[in-house]
């Protein structure tokens, strides 16, 4: 990819706190996250928004970070898995994936912990999904419903039984 002189300026609240970047206009949201922030929790997996190891949320929304451009996220908001919380204060999907051991190798972890927080917060909006029994009736927690949702995030190592019992005890706790 040849060298731009062109820099943007971009401003991005990062985890809670408003981050100036000068960026080449093509930096992928991942990079920007990555290599101008030194947030590396997000991974880079497939760099085709087939994977979802670079799940963030933006403004609360669940994203591949692979396929957006940070210049178009002026002002937003991102959050990331450095910014769920800490080793000393976990966010309870992150100790429900630790009690159920969601992980194997943890490369996809953080993208599966954002999604997984992401869909059971669209379940308790009602956000429809193409499993839902209705679009006007309350959406549900359920096996089928959260396995749909999460279907963007795959893991190579195959601790699916696992990601969805951390789901369904956090989907539990908060009901």
């Amino acid at each position: 990819m040849p060298e731009s002189d062109e820099k943007l300026s971009v401003v991005l609240t990062v985890n809670g706190q408003d981050r100036s970047l000068e960026i080449d206009p093509r930096t992928t949201l991942l990079d920007a996250l990555r290599e101008h922030l030194g947030l590396t929790g997000s991974k880079k997996g497939c760099d085709h928004g087939q994977c979802g190891a670079c799940t963030v949320l933006l403004n609360g929304e669940r994203v591949n970070a692979c396929l957006s451009l940070a210049c178009m996220h002026e002002g937003d908001t991102v959050t990331t898995i450095e910014g769920l919380g800490t080793a000393d204060n976990l966010h309870p999907m992150q100790a429900a994936f630790v009690r159920h051991d969601g992980y194997q190798c943890g490369y996809c972890t953080p993208g599966q912990i954002c999604s997984a927080v992401a869909v059971l917060d669209e379940i308790s909006r009602d956000i429809p999904s193409y499993v839902s029994e209705s679009l006007t009736k309350e959406a549900a927690v359920s096996a089928i419903e959260m396995k749909e949702r999460m279907s963007g995030n795959i893991c190579r190592c195959g601790a699916y039984s696992n990601i969805a019992e951390a789901m369904a005890e956090v989907a539990e706790a908060s009901s």
